[in-house]
This record gives structure tokens, C-alpha cells and sequence, in this order.
């Protein structure tokens, strides 16, 4: 394991869900976790109502974030890699070098009608994934790990 909690969110198209797990994880650890998201069919730009969620919703500096695909990351070691779509968790079953695998699973925002509702659909995804990510956040290892600063 590396010094510091390494945590990759994967999905899909590495567009929304994902995104929003990487920003939200990583405005919660206050840069105390390594952070990182990708798919396993990566979108050509980060969904634009995701972006609007995490910007208006959580005060959340949106320019970082571009989607990547899950190649970029082989070779590379991580604590936890958490699913956040059930293609993904079948197309990833195991990510070599994971410690950790979570499969949380959420509806694709990107399968919504139209702009309202996909910002909907990923104001859901973000509220849920804060109120999970504070509960693992929680969890004795995390916390003691988090509290030997990383270590």
C-alpha cells in the first residue's frame, strides 16, 4: 500500500457518477486521500450537469476534472476502487493492485429525457455519494488512517 489512501472511482463513460465521487471525496478529505476517477468507455467531456451540481450544490472547482479511461491507471496501485455502475463493476471485476473493491451502484444521469432532469438525477447521485463517502470516511481503518495523516 502506498503512504497515502489512493481511492479510484470507476464507471462507464468516466462522465458523471464518477466524477462527482472523485470531487466529492476530494473536497471531503481536505487532500488527505489521493483521488482519482475513470471508465471503461470514456465520454468525450465531463456531463455538464454534473459540473453545474458540484459547482452550485458544493462550491466545487470543476476545471480538474476530465474524463479518463481506466488504462491510465494500469500498473498502478490503489486502497479502494469503488464501482459506481454495474457495467463497470462487470467489465472491472478486479482491479489489479486494489486493496478494496465497493460497488455502489446509481442510475446513469446521461439515460435522463432532457437537462433538467439529468441535473436532477445527478443532484441525487451527489447527495447520496456524500452521505456514503462520509460513512466510509467513518469506518475505524479510514479514520485512522486519515488521522495518521495519510499514513
Amino acid at each position: 500500500m502506498s503512504p497515502r489512501l489512493r481511492v479510484l472511482f470507476l464507471c462507464t463513460g468516466n462522465s458523471a457518477r464518477s466524477q462527482i465521487g472523485e470531487a466529492l471525496l476530494r473536497q471531503l478529505a481536505r487532500g488527505q486521500i489521493d483521488v482519482y476517477s475513470a471508465g471503461t468507455k470514456p465520454a468525450q467531456e465531463v456531463n455538464p450537469q454534473a459540473t453545474t451540481v458540484l459547482e452550485r450544490k458544493f462550491g466545487i472547482d470543476v476545471s480538474p476534472l476530465r474524463p479518463k479511461s481506466m488504462d491510465e491507471f494500469s500498473g498502478q496501485t490503489f486502497d479502494v476502487v469503488i464501482t459506481v455502475c454495474d457495467q463497470a463493476a462487470e467489465l472491472c471485476p478486479v482491479f489489479p493492485g486494489a486493496a478494496h473493491q465497493l460497488h455502489w451502484s446509481f442510475p446513469d444521469p446521461a439515460l435522463e429525457p432532457d437537462a433538467e432532469s439529468q441535473r436532477r438525477a445527478c443532484e441525487r447521485v451527489a447527495n447520496e455519494l456524500a452521505g456514503r463517502l462520509r460513512l466510509w470516511m467513518s469506518l475505524p481503518d479510514i479514520r485512522r488512517r486519515l488521522e495518521q495523516g495519510g499514513q
